[in-house]
């Protein structure tokens, strides 16, 4: 359920007004699509995150990496084995 106490603290009464309609009006594959999207972006940027983190890692080494993020180290450590030591320059 959608409350006031969800909005920004810098969001404009009327525009959270909106904001609320637009979510209650749509359907449930409306609201799917939407966090599904939510979800896929933030995925894009959290690897992109580790790309420009890592520059020379290949994707095998993001992914386990990117696995880190998303499990916690314990867990991705578990599943996947260590993550990869950054290179030191020298």
């Amino acid at each position: 359920m959608i409350s006031p106490e969800s909005a920004p603290d810098d969001t404009h009464p009327a525009a959270e007004k909106v904001r609320i309609e637009i979510l209650r009006s749509m359907t449930a594959a409306d609201r799917f699509r939407l966090l599904s999207d939510l979800i896929t972006t933030g995925r894009i940027l959290s690897l992109s995150s580790l790309q420009q983190r890592f520059p020379n890692a290949g994707p095998e080494e993001i992914r386990r990496r990117h696995a880190t993020l998303l499990l916690g180290s314990e867990l991705a450590t578990a599943v996947y084995g260590p993550e990869p030591q950054p290179m030191t320059k020298g």
